[in-house]
């Protein structure tokens, strides 16, 4: 009886770092992500003696595109603490965190993003970590400011009203919500997320004839990181006769059914993605 995609909130993982690497473009922390970062490996977290690891190779110093393809959690990590806690709660908030009043028209559960952290706590949290929580609708959000240049739409359950003849007596229609990025930053995330699907982390989600952008999340829960992690993926996709993208997606698989180290948003969620995707291009 709990509808999960809009009252339940989980720790969204790697999925977050789209925020991060949109807010660290748009603070012009990140000038060219093909750049190489001043992210050392091993990265220790800010203030402690604590390591921070990475499941990808290759990461120091990597350049954020490359942090994005292969989900480096290093340097997005230190983005965070570069773009800084001010910055970070101004650039989430602009993707829907936070907000206690949003509804469609069923109320949303908010979604978290602490907004008094200590710098460790920070990186923490810029990787989808710490306390920060999602609902499967804020990353599908997160996903469409992406794919829309940036404009993010309120979200909404019903399209129109009709009557029993079925004539129109109601339409919603599209009301702009929040300005999530720039529209040139939206740019460089959509070809990121389209690297991830081609030839990163997120190849289990390619459609043929379309184009995909996608980026995976696994997320650690429980005591001590003990339960199994959620396998999350958000993505967009584009028909290729189209001018843009037409579908945004979210999956979370709560209890995958597999051996703990081999459950992955790559692996689980994005397969359940890609068929979503192809219905919504086919209708």
């Amino acid at each position: 009886m709990l509808n999960r995609a809009i009252r339940q909130t989980y720790p969204p993982g790697s999925t977050f770092k789209i925020v991060t690497a949109a807010a660290a473009l748009d603070a012009e922390v990140v000038t060219d992500p093909d750049d190489e970062t001043d992210t050392p490996s091993p990265y220790v977290l800010p203030g402690t003696s604590t390591t921070l690891p990475n499941e990808a190779s290759g990461c120091a110093k990597a350049s954020l595109a490359e942090a994005i393809r292969v989900s480096c959690n290093t340097v997005m990590a230190h983005l965070g603490v570069e773009v800084g806690l001010d910055g970070m709660v101004d650039a989430v908030e602009k993707f829907g965190f936070n907000d206690t009043g949003l509804k469609v028209p069923s109320g949303v559960a908010k979604s978290n993003f602490d907004t008094d952290m200590s710098d460790d706590q920070l990186a923490l949290s810029s990787i989808g970590q710490f306390d920060t929580t999602a609902t499967p609708l804020q990353m599908a959000m997160v996903a469409a400011a992406v794919a829309n240049d940036g404009d993010l739409m309120y979200p909404h359950l019903v399209d129109r009203t009709t009557r029993h003849s079925g004539s129109t007596v109601h339409t919603e229609g599209s009301h702009s919500y929040h300005r999530a990025m720039s529209p040139g930053t939206a740019v460089q995330m959509r070809r990121m997320m389209v690297d991830v699907v081609q030839d990163g982390t997120g190849t289990n989600a390619a459609i043929d004839g379309a184009t995909v952008g996608g980026k995976t999340g696994t997320a650690q829960h429980g005591i001590d990181n003990s339960g199994t992690p959620y396998a999350w993926f958000i993505s967009w996709a584009q028909a290729e006769d189209s001018a843009r993208p037409a579908v945004a997606v979210a999956v979370v698989v709560e209890d995958a059914a597999a051996d703990r180290a081999d459950i992955s948003g790559g692996g689980s969620a994005a397969p359940i993605a890609r068929s979503v995707m192809e219905a919504a291009l086919e209708d």
